[in-house]
């Protein structure tokens, strides 16, 4: 089986999805990373470990050494979009404004490397990113313009135990809720490798919690997938192989 894990910046895959990855990759599962951009829009550390002009290399490099953490790597693909930078009172923006084109372009790497699964970002955008609901709709998209159609999964759906409702995709209800905790030094590995975001990371819960906190501290031990294709009808119970693969690591 082979999954395509397509997400807008480096760090998406592992602090979304680094478990579930963690887990298929150590179940065989042939894992292949699509990044639309370097996150050259992103934040360069505490203290600084690049500059912005230099920020996208660093972060392919960071990207390179997470999916590694995570298991083995099928291949590494960067689209070469440019990630904007945050604006004023932190507007985040799309990478590009032609979904048809990222769409076509995403269906071209499915066909040549012959995906069964395609995971990706939540309808949402998780925290309302344009950037990621731009990667939601383009792999929607992008399957429609297939015959041979790959299973389409999202992350993050919301359950009501949800551990971070923030992160959560509110109109994508979790299909498979997971318990990721018996790969989490992968994850926490993964989270580490990028390094100029670990201070991004921990600010919230370090504000929330009146101290400082950790990045183990902040990765999730459970993550949550919707299915988007095949759709699921009321009261259907997956079967696909992909949730075979994950019923022992299911909660609900």
């Amino acid at each position: 089986m082979k999954l395509l894990s397509f997400f807008a910046h480096p760090d998406d895959e592992t602090m979304l999805a680094g478990g579930i990855l963690a887990i298929l990759s150590k179940l065989g599962v042939e894992i292949h990373y699509l990044s639309a951009t370097r996150g050259e829009g992103g934040e360069v550390g505490e203290p600084p470990l690049a500059s912005q002009e230099n920020l996208g290399e660093i972060r392919k490099k960071e990207l390179a050494c997470a999916v590694h953490a995570l298991g083995k790597v099928g291949s590494l693909q960067f689209m070469g979009y440019r990630d904007p930078l945050v604006g004023p009172d932190d507007e985040l923006f799309p990478f590009m404004d032609d979904p048809k084109l990222l769409s076509q372009q995403i269906t071209t790497i499915i066909q040549d490397l012959e995906i069964d699964v395609l995971l990706t970002h939540g309808s949402n955008g998780e925290y309302g990113h344009p950037a990621h609901i731009l990667c939601h709709q383009a792999s929607i998209d992008a399957l429609n313009l297939l015959k041979k159609k790959p299973a389409l999964y999202t992350v993050q759906g919301m359950y009501e135990a949800h551990p971070k409702p923030r992160l959560a995709n509110q109109s994508d209800p979790a299909h498979m809720i997971l318990d990721v905790k018996s790969v989490l030094n992968k994850k926490i590995n993964a989270a580490l490798c990028h390094k100029s975001q670990n201070a991004l990371f921990v600010r919230r819960a370090s504000k929330d919690l009146g101290r400082p906190v950790e990045v183990e501290e902040v990765v999730m031990e459970f993550e949550s997938l919707h299915r988007v294709v095949p759709e699921l009808e009321e009261g259907e119970i997956l079967k696909d192989d992909i949730s075979k693969l994950l019923s022992p690591f299911t909660i609900n």
